[in-house]
Order: C-alpha cells, then structure tokens, then sequence
C-alpha cells in the first residue's frame, strides 16, 4: 500500500470532553489542528449522567470558563435544570450543577468544532503512534491511522477516555466494546507499553435507562430547580437563562426488596463474579459495591433525571450496575414508582486502559516522550469536567511549547485545576481519580464566584481571552475592589429605624456609629439585607455584589490562607534539576531517593507532597539546594 503523508501542527485523539478543549485551544491560539475521532456522531457525548456540575465539579466548570474553555457556556446553552448545592454551608463549598440536554450538548460541541477555523475534525481511528529520537530521548513524530494514513505533527493530545482496549460487561457477559455502543479503540495501548509507558486498568459504569411513561413520579419526592440561576460563563445572557429551569428532577429510594434482589444475586455481577479486573471509582460505586460497603444502611438515595428535553430516556442516578438484564429488571420494578418500567438501555460496567499520571509532568506531557500529551479520563480521573480542565491545560501546553513560549504550570494555591493536576502528577492514581473540595488546603480562595479573578489574566497570557471580554473582566474587578473600599469605610449612624431592622433580624442593635463592613460580617445579616440601612448603595451586577460580599465577611479567613501561600511559594519557587541524580544526594533515603527519581517533582514544593518522602528528606534537599548555589 502507498504511503499517504499529510501535515498539521498538534492532533488530538479523541473528541470527548478533554479532546474538545485541547482542539478548541490550539486552533484559537493559532495552531493548524487536527481532532480524530473513532464517530463523529459521539462527539462530545455524555455516556453516563446527563449533568454538569456538582460538588468541586461545578467549580471547574467555572474555571475552564475563566481561562477561555468552552464548556461553562455550552453547558449555559443546554440547562434544562439548575441548582446550587451546600448552601447550607459556607460559600467555600457553594457549587453549581445542571441538567443537561446531552443531545443538544453533542450537537452544539460538535457545531462549534466544525466552524472553528484551522481545526480539522476527521472521524477516523489512530492506532500507532511515530517516535523521532530527540537528544538521546523520544519526541512525537506523526500519527497513524487505521486506514494506513500517516500525519506528521509536531505534538499529539491523547484524549481517548474510556475506549482504550475497551470492554464491556453486563453479568456473564463480555465483549470488546466503548460506551454507548461505540466501537473500541485499539493498538494505542500496544505502542505506549512498547516505549515502556506504564498503563493501569480502571473500570467504571452506567445505570439503566427507563422510559418517561413507564414511572410513577408521584412515587418519588419533585426536586425542581432554583428560582435564580447563576451562569457558568461570563459569555452567557444571564436574563436569558433565568428561563431554563424547564424540568424537575426526583429523588426516590431504594427498598428492602431492592436490597433481597441484589444480595441474591451479587454472584452473578460481573464486579463480584470475577469478570471484571479493573479498579472502579471509589465516590461512584455500583448499587452492589454499595451494598456490600454499606451493610448496615436500610437505603440508598436515587435521583430520577431526565437525559433531554427530545427524547423520553430517565436516568437512574445512583444505580449503576453490572447485573445481567433480568437481575436489572427486577431491581429496577422493586423501587417506588417503578412497578412497571420500561428499560430502554441496560446498565453495563467498562473497562479500560489509561495511563499512570505520574508518567506525565505537570503540564500533562510525557516524561519519556517529548511532544505527547495526556489528558481526561486516559490519565487516570472520572467526569466530563475533571476531563475538560485537563484537555484544556494540555491543550494550552501544547500551543504554548508549539510557540516557543513559557508553559502554563497552575498552582495548588490558584485552582481546583491546579490541585487535580498535582494530585495526578505527585501522587499517581490507584483509582479514577474525582475532583472534590476536601482535595484543596485553599478553599476559601478557590470559591466559584471569583474564578474569574483567580484565572482570566492567564486564559489573556495565553491568547483565549478576547479584548472586549477582558475588558469587561478589568471592569467587574475595578467594581468589586470599589465596592468593598466603599463597604469597609461607610459608617451606619445609631437611630431608631437602623435598630428595628438589627432587631428584626435577631442582631444586636448598635449605640454608636458601626461601618457596613463590621454589620456585614455578623452571620446574621447579609449584603442584601443590608439594602435597607445603605441608601447610597451603587447598582451593580450581582456577581460583583456576590464576590464583594464573600471577601468581606470571609477577610481574616482568607487573610490566613494567602498567608499561607505566600509561605508554601518560597518553596515552590526552590526549582530542582531535571537531570538530578536523587541517588548521589548523600543523608537522602532509599525509599525517598526511588519516589523522586520516579516523579521528577519540579520544586521542593511539589517533591514534599510525594509519598515516602519525610520532612527530614526535604531538609536534606534544602540543604543539597544551598551548597550547590
């Protein structure tokens, strides 16, 4: 067969939620593009639950949106429901989730790839990837597809998700296959094990999908959406989508009877009966691993959500499982409501290979190959927005190195990007890895509500921020800085109607002057209940009121915590070499001198977060760091 050569700049393999960012990021800073996909019908599709958001998730959807992602407003675009958890918590925690219309979601995605300029999108399967020696190392040369086209590219994005070697599992059953019925990926995983990347295999699953007309929703409790919706992206009308709370959620529970089902039938699970070797997220278990972790529960929480605003298929949220068909029947017709359903697709487990994330430097390219990139579910992590954040940073990455400029390296302290990337990179994954907000040592400087500030003049560095966007970016962060200058320094004179309100609001009433900022910060009171003793209060958007008011009543809290970034900074800025010989440093452990050599931290900071490294290793780094300058 004739060779057939073709030539880009970066290609990316996979058009899931990491490929998408990566793709979109190296077009729109510049690079000739290319994004192969197995189907073009699955790109940017959701396999699993029909939502974006959620605990922690929620705040990464905001941050790829600060840094010029595409994921906040096209998820804008599809909200059929919204809501904010833990409001009942503090406004660290606070984080917004939606129900999407995963077919408007694909189509929209899909759109928007096609009419971006120099990106290519090509349904076709790599299956080789080309090597060039490179300085007595390895750096990408090209991709190969399987029907023999050669391209040759100067850097490559591995975003296959979870069709890597793929299989499916449904009871006894088992064949080769990706999710949603698509066809597996194969031959990538050969040529990495080939240049002796290490892989791991993680398995993760799905719930069955029931027919709208075939449930009781009187059965279950309505959970419907929030009255005022807060958008994801700065690019979204946010008037617009007050109008999108267009369905309601249930939440129903199991029965004893579900319980009876399963237990008499955990043997015929492919999780318990052996099939499946891979290791299964720990924070999205199946109903069965549920049962067995949990014992001693009576029941479990489900929610009923509806997967479009076209179609009939309910998602069971919280029943994923790998029992064979007539098992799923059964247990599904044993919860409230659910007598007579209809399943229109069966729950299966998947496997999959990807790789271990200690393989990968902080800006997600290889240690061992120059040029390749891993991003999403192939490095090891669960969700389409953990998937999102990285395909985004490897994109950046990748057009960054393309240009011959700084990379985007983002710390712990910036970013709940920034946090899963070290995780990752530091301290590997023995499980599919879950962004959540306990991860961060910074949460109350990593809030939804000032992403934008933490973010958007790194997304303007690296060319995804436009001019009037960035404008209105300095505009909102003047307004805030005014707002809080203006809060801290009003005073409140004591009279007869500023104490009515302080009592009716069970506050304790004032017998001198008191600044906004002091009624403010009372846990009782709050910016907007403030309105009726602040008569000069400026009109200004909610967002700058909502970021204003959580950095006054949080200020000695996160006076504390930049104290201590500043602190962890010094380390962070002590730079190790990449050529350093961990075994040559004398006092330095075994055990330590294995962990560095394997990970290749690129700070102190970084190398003392590795585990099997002790303080008095980084001590002894400290001090090899000092003689040597």
């Amino acid at each position: 067969m004739e060779e057939f050569t073709r030539a880009a700049q970066v290609a990316v393999i996979g058009a899931g939620h990491a490929g998408i960012e990566a793709a979109l990021a190296c077009a729109r800073t510049g690079l000739d593009t290319l994004l192969f996909t197995i189907n073009l019908d699955a790109v940017g599709n959701m396999p699993c639950n029909p939502s974006i958001g959620g605990s922690a998730k929620g705040h990464l959807v905001f941050e790829i949106d600060a840094l010029g992602g595409e994921m906040g407003y096209a998820a804008d675009l599809v909200t059929l429901q919204s809501r904010t958890l833990n409001l009942g918590k503090g406004a660290a925690v606070h984080s917004k989730r939606v129900q999407a219309d995963r077919a408007a979601y694909k189509q929209y995605m899909k759109s928007t790839l096609e009419k971006q300029e120099r990106l290519r999108l090509i349904q076709e399967e790599i299956v080789d990837l080309i090597l060039e020696e490179d300085g007595g190392g390895k750096r990408v040369g090209g991709v190969v597809t399987r029907l023999g086209e050669i391209w040759r590219v100067d850097r490559v994005i591995l975003a296959s998700g979870t069709y890597l070697e793929s299989r499916i599992f449904v009871g006894d059953r088992e064949y080769d296959g990706g999710p949603d019925g698509m066809m597996p990926a194969k031959g990538l995983s050969a040529a990495l094990a080939r240049e002796g990347i290490r892989l791991q295999r993680f398995k993760t699953g799905t719930p069955a999908r029931v027919h709208r007309r075939s449930i009781d929703f009187s059965a279950g409790e309505e959970q419907p959406g929030e009255e005022e919706i807060t958008p994801y992206s700065v690019r979204t009308d946010a008037e617009a989508l007050q109008k999108k709370n267009l369905v309601s959620c249930h939440v129903i529970y199991t029965t004893p009877k579900t319980h009876e089902i399963i237990r008499e039938n955990l043997g015929r699970s492919a999780m318990y009966g052996g099939n499946i070797t891979g290791t299964g997220p720990r924070y999205c278990p199946s109903i069965e691993t549920k049962l067995v972790r949990f014992a001693d529960k009576e029941r479990h929480q489900l929610f009923i959500e509806p997967c479009g605003a076209s179609t009939e298929e309910m998602y069971i949220q919280g029943f994923s499982t790998s029992m064979p068909p007539d098992v799923q029947e059964r247990m599904i017709r044993s919860l409230p409501g659910f007598g007579n359903a209809e399943i229109m697709r069966y729950a299966y487990a998947i496997e999959y290979d990807c790789v271990d994330p200690t393989e990968l430097f902080p800006t997600l390219e290889f240690k061992k190959i120059r040029g390749l990139y891993g991003a999403g579910q192939f490095n090891g992590t669960s969700g389409y927005e953990e998937a999102a954040a990285q395909g985004l940073v490897a994109g950046i990455n990748a057009s960054l190195a393309e240009r011959g400029e700084e990379p985007m390296v983002l710390p712990r302290s910036s970013s709940y990007i920034g946090t899963m990337i070290d995780d990752l990179v530091t301290k590997g994954a023995n499980e599919p890895y879950r962004v959540m907000t306990s991860r961060s040592e910074y949460r109350l400087l990593l809030r939804q509500d000032n992403a934008d500030l933490r973010l958007t003049e790194i997304g303007r560095r690296v060319g995804l921020i436009e001019d009037e966007r960035y404008a209105n970016f300095c505009l909102k962060k003047q307004q805030i800085a005014e707002e809080i200058e203006r809060v801290e320094h009003t005073v409140v004179p004591p009279s007869e109607e500023v104490n009515s309100f302080l009592e009716a609001q069970n506050s304790t009433p004032i017998r001198t002057g008191i600044k906004l900022g002091e009624l403010l910060r009372r846990p009782e009171l709050s910016y907007g209940k403030l309105a009726a003793v602040d008569p000069d209060r400026p009109r200004l958007p909610k967002p700058v009121q909502t970021t204003a008011e959580i950095m006054i009543k949080y200020d000695g809290y996160i006076k504390r915590e930049l104290a201590e970034v500043e602190r962890q900074k010094k380390l962070e800025e002590k730079l190790l070499p990449d050529d350093l010989d961990y075994h040559t440093v004398r006092g330095l452990r075994l055990e330590a001198a294995e962990k560095l050599s394997l990970i290749r931290p690129r700070s102190i900071g970084q190398a003392q977060r590795i585990s099997g490294v002790n303080p008095a290793d980084v001590s002894v780094l400290l001090i090899w760091l000092s003689t040597r300058k």
